[in-house]
């Protein structure tokens, strides 16, 4: 029977059309133009899983097509029944009734691709029970007509029980990939601006990044005779991408101002030396006289005014005579010497080193530029079908629960990634680059391949795309050693399964592959992170309702434009949307994502949860040990309930469900302060993303606080215009930059 003989009978690609908004809340979304169809001839959940009723001429029969598996079947296919991609042959189907063998009965046409070869990166797909459908393309999404709390039951059909192959199970799971979504959209065409991924471009991006590091390390020795501050360089990725209009997921090249206003801040604040976190006397002694030797030095040596230079050499050999006559000072003493220097000598050193560093941030931002143009210029033409300008398409009115970002240019032909397993550990490696999983984490990424991908159903461009995943985010948060950790750590297991139980979350805002705890959540890199289950980017992200949960990188810029996308979207929205923000308690500056959310007419209610007495999960769990997940948390979160009236009513947050929460927030071993993962029988865990650094409470930062795995720097406030942030930032005073991290 050949494929030109499939004629569609009709309703078979029909989809049942969502109840009308002018109906109550509970019955569904608003009605869409296709509502007057007839419905389909097929239960609901075999249209979702792609199964069509169509007529073979020349059987004059009907029979049964799947258009995600090109799966064919004479009989009514059942759901969860029979896996075409882990048996292929039909070995597990359930037998004619009678016993007889009728021939086609269970059996469906054979394909010329199943005939050849596997691929080079294919590998053998484990069978996972129940079998849920492949989340369909863009055409075929659930409309929003049902509570997706209710899973469609499965029909209780015999089946012939086989031998399986050992599958690969892991002992701890840190997931749920089961729970289905209650974020609603609206529907959108794929994304015809995003590149396929590839791992001879991936391996280029990645030397590019490695080497604009060296660049940016090498100017600030160079010009500023400092190390750069930990994760400022991760975190400048962040704060530029969103601005960026260029098309590099990784490089910006597009930006305006062209000085990042977090970079500029950054160095700032370690000029002349960085200060530490001074907990003895003999210290404080040694930081006090290192920075007035620094300033000394440094004002000599730049373009001042004779003013300037007076005051700041004055100071400093004031306070080297007072250190060489007073021997007897308390710690007390040295710190309010330091408070008052950095006052007398930090503005004139800001403003003589102002020029210097943003050449530094102007220079950086121009050589990412070009690496972006031309990595782009070589990714093209791997195509074999470039991309065209796209036409604006019209707004699509359909309301459906959210899919995974779809690409609109096909993949190439994917090189060759080898895989092989040292102990617990996967490793894939192309072209001598070798990247690391660990198996429990590389059986989450095949389930979430399985359920998001839908244009490599033989798994073939599998590993290739681990392999670029990987890759992507091991260039970005950097190769030193507990480099970028912060900036991906994830809530306990604990407090996902409370809000899930008392708030309905269902999607994380922040999170990725390899630290997201349900199948459905937002992510930096949608070309990539979109075969695994990724929605694209948050800020970009518009649902209609839904239960959300937001942990993002302890990123100023990121957490302020967080902020007024959630007010955006409260207020636009009449349907019930909530957002839990979990965000670090800085108060020496106070954060302008926590003001202006403490403001907000949509804050229902705020809890605090103490410093040392709550865990997150290490942002490295895919490789790390298992007595290295969870890291005690050394500043206050504060959590946040954002919502409108209807999010409110459904989701509020009451004692008994806040203290539920507490309770989960709990850490599992009080006494340490890095905790093992949950006993095996827990369910799951991981979230969002990132998450940097502490703010000292203290008058004085300290290089722990930048080098310290759990401290990255944080913070002047920068104002949410960023034109003016460089400004501002250059004119701070200097309370603002000894309590800035």
């Amino acid at each position: 029977m050949s494929n030109d003989s499939q004629g569609l009978v009709k309703g078979e690609a029909a989809v049942r059309a969502p109840p009308p908004l002018g109906s109550a809340s509970s019955q569904g979304p608003p009605l869409s133009p296709s509502s007057t169809s007839k419905p389909p001839e097929l239960p609901d959940e075999l249209v979702q899983a792609g199964w069509a009723k169509c007529w073979s001429r020349r059987e004059n029969r009907p029979y049964y097509f799947n258009r995600f598996t090109n799966q064919s079947l004479w009989e009514v296919p059942v759901l969860g029944q029979h896996d075409v991609i882990s048996d292929p042959l039909g070995l597990n189907a359930a037998p004619a009734e009678g016993g007889g063998c009728v021939p086609g009965n269970g059996q469906r046409k054979r394909r010329i691709s199943e005939e050849q070869g596997a691929g080079p990166n294919s590998i053998k797909r484990v069978k996972v029970e129940p079998t849920t459908p492949i989340s369909p393309s863009t055409a075929g999404v659930k409309p929003w007509n049902s509570t997706t709390e209710e899973k469609p039951a499965q029909p209780a059909t015999p089946t012939t029980p086989s031998p399986a192959p050992a599958v690969y199970r892991p002992a701890f799971i840190y997931w749920d990939l089961d729970l289905q979504t209650n974020a609603v959209i609206r529907e959108h065409p794929p994304d015809n601006n995003l590149l396929p991924p590839h791992p001879e471009i991936e391996l280029q991006r990645a030397q590019l990044v490695t080497k604009l590091r060296q660049h940016y390390h090498e100017l600030c020795h160079q010009r500023e005779g400092i190390d750069p501050p930990r994760e400022s360089f991760n975190r400048w990725l962040l704060e530029r991408k969103l601005i960026d209009k260029g098309h590099d997921p990784l490089l910006p090249s597009d930006c305006e101002p062209v000085i990042s206003p977090s970079m500029f801040r950054e160095i700032m604040n370690d000029i002349p030396i960085r200060l530490a976190r001074i907990k003895y006397k003999e210290e404080a002694r040694r930081l006090l006289f290192r920075y007035a030797e620094a300033a000394k030095r440094m004002i000599d040596s730049r373009n001042a005014s004779p003013d300037r230079r007076k005051v700041v050499k004055w100071n400093a050999e004031d306070t080297m005579n007072w250190l060489r006559r007073d021997h007897s000072a308390s710690k007390e003493d040295y710190m309010d010497r330091l408070e008052h220097l950095r006052e007398q000598c930090g503005p004139h050193l800001t403003a003589v080193a102002k020029d210097s560093v943003e050449a530094i941030c102007s220079k950086i931002y121009q050589l990412s530029a070009e690496y972006s143009r031309r990595l782009r210029q070589t990714h093209l033409s791997l195509l074999q079908d470039p991309p065209t300008e796209a036409s604006a398409s019209p707004q699509q009115s359909r309301l459906v629960y959210c899919y995974p970002v779809r690409l609109a240019l096909p993949s190439p032909l994917l090189p060759r990634v080898e895989l092989h397993f040292e102990n617990d550990m996967a490793c894939l490696r192309f072209k001598g680059e070798m990247v690391k999983v660990n198996r429990g984490h590389f059986s989450k990424l095949e389930l979430l391949y399985r359920y998001s991908c839908i244009d490599d159903t033989r798994f073939e461009k599998f590993l290739s795309r681990v392999w670029c995943l990987l890759k992507r985010y091991q260039v970005m948060f950097g190769s030193g050693a507990n480099e970028g950790t912060g900036l991906q750590g994830a809530l306990p297991v604990s407090v996902f399964e409370a809000l899930i139980r008392q708030f309905g979350v269902s999607f994380e805002c922040f999170a990725s592959p390899l630290n997201c705890y349900f199948k459905q959540f937002g992510s930096a890199f949608p070309d990539i992170d979109s075969f695994f289950g990724s929605r694209g980017p948050f800020l970009s992200f518009r649902p209609v309702s839904g239960s959300f949960e937001a942990n993002p990188p302890f990123c100023e810029e990121l957490m302020d434009a967080m902020v007024a996308h959630f007010e955006e979207l409260l207020d636009k929205s009449s349907e019930p949307l909530s957002f839990i923000v979990f965000v670090p308690e800085w108060r020496n500056p106070v954060t302008p994502a926590l003001t202006r959310m403490e403001a907000s007419r949509f804050l229902r209610h705020q809890l605090n949860v103490p410093a040392y007495e709550h865990e997150y999960r290490s942002g490295s769990q895919h490789i790390c040990k298992r007595d290295e997940l969870y890291y005690r948390a050394v500043h206050g979160t504060a959590v946040l309930f954002l919502q409108n009236d209807a999010g409110f009513a459904k989701w509020a947050p009451t004692p008994e469900r806040l203290a539920e929460l507490l309770a989960a927030y709990r850490p599992s071993q009080p006494a340490s302060l890095s905790s093992p993962g949950p006993a095996p029988n827990t369910p799951g865990e991981k979230d969002s993303t990132p998450k940097t650094a502490e703010r000292t409470q203290s008058g004085v930062i300290s290089p722990v606080s930048h080098d310290d795995n759990n401290n990255t720097n944080s913070n002047t406030t920068p104002p949410t215009n960023t034109n003016n942030s460089c400004s501002s930032s250059s004119s701070s005073s200097p309370q603002e930059k000894m309590a800035a991290v």
